[in-house]
């Protein structure tokens, strides 16, 4: 615990801003229920691309996609890339329940933005999802998950399975998907984290 508490103010202390703070998921046992409703939100092939009804949501959403672009310039510099990955975690934490800004702070301290970033105990991709959650939904092909789309499925999915197991709450329920639960070290870095990515949306002038 002390190391880890080193670790981290160094990398505040020095701006280490590439500094991530994989985890270790934990392979545990979890009723059938459970598993096939993973399963199926892992597997769904809904494309992930919003629909909106109102158009101030859209303007919204536009508005959000075009801010966060411009936050995430230096740390993913291709222009189309940027946006599929905005689309894409957009898409997948309304999906999933969740708000995009948890999502995205929990992907800079986990991984720094870094597709293809794996930790020392094997994590995989963005969201640093383990290897065993493939066997888990019956997918036996744990490189997807240096697929963008898929890693964020995943990472959306099972952190949204953790809210549900803690009774809502996000506390345990990030220390269960970082492998530390009842730890504040984790928690605190993706809350912290969370902050510097919120958008506040526009008020509208016929409010």
């Amino acid at each position: 615990m002390k190391l880890i508490r080193f670790i981290v103010v160094c990398c505040l202390f020095f701006g280490f801003t590439n500094a991530v703070f994989a985890g270790n998921q934990k392979e545990e046992a979890m009723a059938n229920s459970v598993r096939l409703a993973l399963a199926k939100a892992v597997t769904d092939n809904r494309p992930p691309k919003p629909s909106f009804t109102v158009m101030d949501d859209r303007l919204n959403y536009l508005q959000w996609l075009g801010e966060m672009s411009d936050r995430l310039k230096k740390k993913i510099p291709d222009n189309q890339t940027r946006i599929e990955f905005l689309e894409t975690t957009w898409y997948e934490s309304k999906r999933a329940g969740l708000d995009p800004a948890m999502v995205l702070g929990l992907i800079q301290v986990e991984s720094a933005f870094r597709k293809y970033a794996t930790s020392v105990v094997g994590a995989r991709g963005l969201m640093q999802v383990m290897p065993f959650w493939s066997r888990v939904i019956g997918d036996s092909d744990a490189q997807k998950l240096f697929n963008m789309a898929t890693n964020l499925r995943y990472g959306c999915s099972i952190l949204r399975m953790y809210i549900d197991m803690e009774g809502g709450n996000l506390y345990m329920a990030l220390g269960r998907y970082n492998g530390s639960r009842g730890q504040a070290e984790y928690p605190n870095m993706v809350l912290a984290s969370w902050k510097k990515w919120e958008y506040k949306t526009p008020i509208s002038g016929n409010s």
